[in-house]
């Protein structure tokens, strides 16, 4: 594995961004990993999107190196705008955004909060539970148990009942890093999942936009692809049918199957 070229910290939006970048040829892409995730553990994806992309995965606030503490603001919109003046500290010119899970919720607020700012985005199985809608799958315990045993000391093995359907590499890393994840910046990330909708901001999109659908994950459902479609009539929607949530780590081939040539376009 060739590894990040460099990683860094910029002050961006009145806070610390810490980001790793891998490639640092063609297209600049933003990769916005979700609730737990800090940017280390999507060296396997940013990788191979390296190959022909100039890849910043970012530490979302309160995750990785990234500001952390009580006294930040945890919502969609603060995540938001982090993006959106960490492309202008950087000084990339159009970036694609690739937001997975949480991510793909912090892409869409991003577009909408500014339109010009970014070239296309790619929405990997974003939660959809806002007020009135169903709940979003996943409990908030599997987060917060996970964490705080992170934050006592875990190895890999202690991981397996989180992720057991990981590889023995991706869990240590996890186990490694997830104590970086400031428990109340999750807590307020989930309850955001049901209280903060995306949908009003998803007619924002006016560039080229991917929803990546996990075909096991039970996140995204078809009434919920009719809907970003009536939206966003061009929206593509692709399908990922071996993978649950965590789509790379289920099904690494189908995730870049079902990317294609989108960010090259």
């Amino acid at each position: 594995m060739a590894g990040p070229l460099h990683g860094a910290n910029v002050f961006a939006n009145g806070i610390r961004q810490h980001y790793l970048r891998y490639g640092g040829k063609g297209r600049a892409v933003i990769l916005i990993p979700g609730i737990t995730s800090p940017a280390i553990t999507w060296g396997f994806v940013a990788e191979r999107l390296a190959k022909d992309h100039d890849v910043y995965v970012i530490d979302a606030r309160g995750r990785g190196l990234s500001s952390t503490g009580p006294d930040l603001d945890y919502g969609l919109d603060a995540m938001a705008a982090d993006v959106v003046e960490l492309a202008k500290v950087l000084k990339l010119e159009k970036p694609a955004l690739l937001g997975h899970s949480m991510g793909a919720r912090v892409a869409v607020r991003a577009v909408a909060g500014d339109k010009s700012a970014f070239s296309r985005a790619v929405l990997v199985d974003p939660p959809v539970s806002g007020p009135g809608r169903r709940p979003y799958p996943s409990k908030l315990e599997w987060y917060v148990d996970s964490i705080r045993l992170a934050v006592k000391g875990i190895d890999a093995e202690g991981m397996r009942a989180f992720c057991p359907t990981w590889t023995d590499e991706q869990r240590a890393l996890r186990a490694e890093w997830l104590h970086t994840c400031f428990e109340p910046a999750i807590v307020t990330a989930f309850e955001d999942f049901h209280k903060d909708d995306i949908f009003p901001s998803v007619p924002s999109l006016s560039l080229p936009a991917m929803l990546m659908v996990a075909g096991r994950g039970g996140v995204i459902t078809q009434q919920d692809v009719d809907e970003f479609r009536a939206l966003k009539p061009d929206i593509e929607v692709v399908r990922v049918e071996n993978a649950g949530h965590m789509i790379p780590w289920d099904d690494f081939d189908g995730f870049f199957d079902a990317l294609g040539n989108f960010l090259v376009r």
